[in-house]
């Protein structure tokens, strides 16, 4: 199938065997099959993981980068080698959306939906039924877009 747009989501914590490579090799398969523009919610841990792999597939192929920004300040979380990860790969991104001035309750959940209601198809690290992931995840299936799982 061919994709045009692919919304990236998975947990905070990644266990100890997770594997790079099958994320780059996912992300690798769907720019092949014309995917050229990504959505990423900039959260430690699979967010983060992604946009390196799309990184370094720059070199290869064209496409673009939206960092989807939960709320303003969202990089106060994140302190120092963490943090210097954080402004490298969102300086790599090519549009920097903020959706909201402050945090909520449910700001997190917002980012999800937006980043699904843009996506011809999800690409999900899910390994548990409960929180944002399996929220995004069962968001996109409820409106019709499709979910690739590693």
């Amino acid at each position: 199938m061919n994709y045009r747009a692919c919304a990236l989501t998975g947990h905070r914590e990644l266990p100890a065997e997770f594997d790079l490579n099958a994320v780059y090799d996912a992300l690798e398969e769907l720019l092949r099959g014309g995917c050229h523009a990504f959505y990423c919610g900039m959260a430690r841990g699979f967010d983060l993981a992604a946009l390196h792999c799309l990184r370094d597939l720059r070199g290869k192929y064209a496409f673009t980068v939206e960092a989807c920004i939960p709320y303003r300040g969202q990089e106060r979380s994140f302190h120092g080698a963490a943090r210097r990860e954080y402004d490298a790969l969102l300086a790599f991104c090519d549009k920097k959306t903020v959706l909201s001035e402050e945090f909520f309750a449910g700001c997190l959940l917002a980012r999800d939906r937006y980043m699904v209601d843009r996506a011809d198809v999800v690409l999900a690290y899910l390994h548990a039924e409960t929180g944002g992931t399996a929220y995004t995840v069962r968001y996109a299936q409820k409106r019709g877009v499709e979910v690739r799982f590693l």
